[in-house]
């Protein structure tokens, strides 16, 4: 069984600007950094052997964090981008609804058939995200091994994990949020989801 930490990047300039980012490559801000800092220091408990991430720029400064840290390789796997959302990639959701008001409705009313324009195809999204987490759970036999990705990625991803066929994942992640779960093929477990104490009060890694 492979234990995988999920972590979302820190705060990007587009996070902060609340602009919808998808494919975009916007980097961490000076609160990012910081955040990448804390989520190291909460990990020195158990230390990952290894860190993977998504080449976008937000994802990969924090995941240098990690690696910096506790000297360890960081391994770019451009399969754990985030899903590509097209036309409303830098868009404000004010701007999404003054341009685009039947996306920002269907979105609202109806996440799961909402089509957004220019956007990647949501099953293809699906399927090179679970083929690149599937590869990397096939290369480890012990772990943990960190992954640092993006909210949609990590979302697909706990609704293949777990079952779900939803096209939309109902789970969330905060920036810099661990989860942690325990993969093996017949019944692989959440342990922690988008947990953020490492911002503030003490907690334990469990």
């Amino acid at each position: 069984m492979l234990r995988l930490f999920l972590i979302r990047h820190g705060r990007s300039e587009w996070n902060a600007a609340h602009r919808i980012q998808g494919c975009a490559d916007s980097p961490l801000d000076e609160v990012g950094h910081v955040q990448a800092r804390q989520l190291a220091a909460r990990l020195h408990e158990a230390p990952p052997v290894t860190v993977y991430t998504s080449p976008l720029l937000r994802a990969r400064e924090t995941a240098d964090v990690i690696g910096q840290v506790f000297d360890i390789p960081v391994v770019p796997e451009g399969r754990l981008r985030e899903y590509d959302v097209g036309a409303l990639s830098g868009l404000t959701w004010v701007q999404v609804e003054a341009q685009y008001p039947e996306v920002a409705r269907q979105w609202q009313e109806d996440i799961e058939n909402v089509s957004l324009p220019e956007a990647e195809d949501r099953a293809i999204f699906r399927e090179r995200v679970v083929a690149g987490f599937d590869d990397i759970v096939a290369r480890h036999s012990e772990g943990p091994v960190a992954v640092v990705s993006h909210g949609g990625t990590l979302g697909i991803y706990l609704n293949h994990l777990i079952g779900l066929p939803r096209r939309f994942s109902p789970f969330r992640f905060s920036n810099v949020s661990l989860s942690i779960v325990d993969v093996n093929p017949r019944r692989p477990r959440v342990i922690l989801l988008n947990d953020t104490c490492h911002l503030g009060s003490e907690c334990d890694l469990w």
